[in-house]
């Protein structure tokens, strides 16, 4: 099944929803218009759909495998990997001044949705490399930055997140890697991570590893987590390579999904300890790593609105050509083709639309990051800032789970052969299942949601979020199309359902938290459902306005449907997600531990 990038959504929203010629306006961004967006999104889509989308089932059958200490990739990786260096993709948001193209993050987002549909496999290697120079542009030492950043942006060299332990998953306090002070200044670290992607690859020359460990002494907990650069090949003085670290891969996972990216069990220090350079100070590791961490959970939410809409697209084509049974109510005797049939036409609505409202939620994070960093009004910096921590586990918890929905659908979509691998849509599914899972889980997102995000403020930017929906709502009462009437209604009745739970989560989340987060994950998934509606609901009266000038009719039209289907068939869920945060903690915690 081949891919094809869907730019006209992609500009529509660039357009219309984040208005990139505003934000091209900006410092820094003077040359990042609809212009460049268009040209670079179209070069990126070309190259990905000829290089890297063909080597997705392959990577699928042929995964990396490690033999005598050294990991294979997928045949066509390496070659397909050299090329995307080349081509600067690495670089697409970062600083000009170390070789990136310093683009606005938001045109990054567009470009990487297009290479994780494409190849997800592939793509984690980009991924993991953007998490590590966003660690080093915000904590490293300038010599850091000089010596390690030019490589990783060219892609010369790949970055790792090195967290987890076998003890230690998402609780990093219980991390056991220990680091011993040398006398030189440097560090000698001792210890096994596992679950690293990438951790071990022949696509570059050198693996940068960004690892959290613990320096003797150091208080218990995570208040005595330091993180550390530990680099595959020790760099020379003048910036060239010198004798390899004492670090290597262990094992290779063997992985439900993604398997043409190596997940490695990494050993520190079997031979006299592994060579590390202190990022920051010590006992400050935990607040570096959000900076990683941050970086790749959005990346990840990205990931699940490119796999759904892989799954999509190849739902929507194989509907078209699979003819089976007659057309509901037609008096021809003939079989139709299944697209015909409405439980179909309604699989693929859900998938659509559901991909359409993450898409734009998306495209308003990244542009919220933008504003934060760059606007000239100190206040505007920071009530983006405000929308876009807020935006965060939504984007990476809800798009995440929609894509197990729509890979899912998919399936459904294809009947029995979805469930046969030579079609390719099973993957898609099994690729999509360490979504909800890695960078952490859903559960963790929620947490994230009720606890950071909604009472150590007292709701304050939930209700903030309200008000910028409110807004959106009075808009569509004011154009007087029948679509945008229902796609109101549906989002002030599942706007008030949020208000009610934010609510109840301020006012009880004091006197009883084990109720509270009881309810976090439902929290989530109404608040993810009603952002991704209420830019569906931008996006209507903006194919509105577009339309009434006249221009691409159809694509218009299918905009309108899209956002009409998803006021009607999922926010109408909102209270039953409200419910079950209101008053479905009782059941949860009704039975003890001991009695699962």
């Amino acid at each position: 099944m081949t891919y094809t990038a869907p730019l006209d959504d992609m500009l529509f929203n660039l357009r219309h929803l984040v208005r990139l010629d505003e934000l091209a306006a900006l410092d820094g961004f003077e040359d990042a218009g609809m212009p460049t967006a268009a040209a670079v999104l179209a070069e990126c889509a070309r190259f990905n759909e000829e290089a890297v989308a063909p080597l997705n089932a392959a990577g699928d059958r042929e995964p990396a495998v490690l033999a005598d200490d050294k990991v294979t990739t997928t045949p066509g990786f390496k070659d397909a990997f050299r090329r995307y260096a080349e081509g600067g993709w690495l670089g697409v948001q970062h600083p000009a001044q170390y070789g990136g193209q310093a683009l606005p993050r938001v045109i990054a987002a567009a470009c990487s949705e297009i290479v994780n549909a494409a190849n997800l496999s592939f793509a984690l290697c980009d991924l993991l490399s953007n998490s590590a120079i966003a660690a080093l542009v915000s904590v490293g030492s300038d010599a850091m930055r000089d010596t390690y950043l030019p490589k990783l942006i060219s892609g010369q060299w790949t970055g790792t997140m090195n967290l987890t332990e076998p003890q230690a998953g998402s609780d990093v306090g219980l991390v056991r890697t220990r680091a011993e002070r040398q006398s030189d200044g440097t560090y000698k670290l001792f210890g096994t991570k596992i679950f690293i992607t990438y951790g071990e690859h022949d696509l570059t020359e050198n693996i940068v590893h960004l690892i959290l460990a613990r320096v003797a002494g150091a208080p218990a907990g995570v208040k005595g987590v330091s993180m550390f650069l530990v680099p595959k090949v020790l760099v020379n003085a003048d910036g060239s390579l010198g004798k390899r670290n004492d670090v290597h891969a262990a094992s290779l996972e063997h992985k439900l999904g993604i398997k043409a990216s190596p997940t490695a069990v990494m050993q520190y220090g079997e031979n006299g300890g592994a060579t590390g350079y202190l990022i920051g100070e010590e006992n400050r590791g935990l607040e570096y790593m959000f900076q990683m961490m941050n970086s790749a959970r959005f990346a990840v939410g990205v990931q699940g609105v490119a796999i759904a809409d892989r799954a999509y697209q190849q739902a929507v084509a194989y509907a078209r050509e699979r003819v089976q049974g007659r057309s509901v109510g037609a008096a021809a005797a003939g079989s139709v083709p299944i697209i015909a049939h409405p439980d179909v036409r309604r699989m693929l609505m859900e998938m659509r639309s559901k991909i359409q409202g993450c898409r734009a939620m998306i495209f308003a994070g990244a542009a919220a990051a933008d504003l934060a960093e760059r606007h000239p009004d100190a206040g505007v910096r920071q009530s983006e800032h405000d929308f876009y921590e807020f935006l965060l586990p939504l984007i990476k918890g809800y798009c995440t789970e929609m894509s197990l929905v729509v890979t899912s659908l998919g399936i459904q979509v294809h009947g029995g052969m979805g469930f046969i691998e030579e079609t390719g849509a099973a993957q898609y599914y099994r690729d999509a299942r360490i979504l909800p899972i890695y960078e952490g889980t859903t559960a963790i997102q929620a947490n994230d949601l009720v606890g950071r995000k909604t009472l150590r403020d007292g709701g304050a930017v939930a209700r903030d979020v309200a008000a910028r929906i409110e807004s959106t709502e009075a808009q569509l009462a004011q154009s007087g199309s029948p679509a945008a009437s229902a796609v109101r209604q549906a989002l002030e009745h599942a706007r008030r359902a949020f208000l009610e739970v934010v609510d109840h989560v301020v006012s009880h989340g004091g006197d009883s938290p084990e109720a509270v987060y009881a309810g976090s994950v439902p929290y989530l998934m109404l608040a993810g459902e009603l952002v991704a509606g209420w830019q569906l609901g931008r996006a209507l009266l903006a194919a509105e306005r577009t339309a009434a000038a006249g221009e691409s009719a159809e694509f218009l039209a299918a905009k309108a449907a899209t956002a009409l289907f998803f006021a009607e068939h999922v926010l109408v869920q909102a209270p039953v997600y409200r419910d079950r945060v209101l008053t479905g903690a009782r059941s949860v915690l009704a039975m003890a531990a001991d009695q699962f």
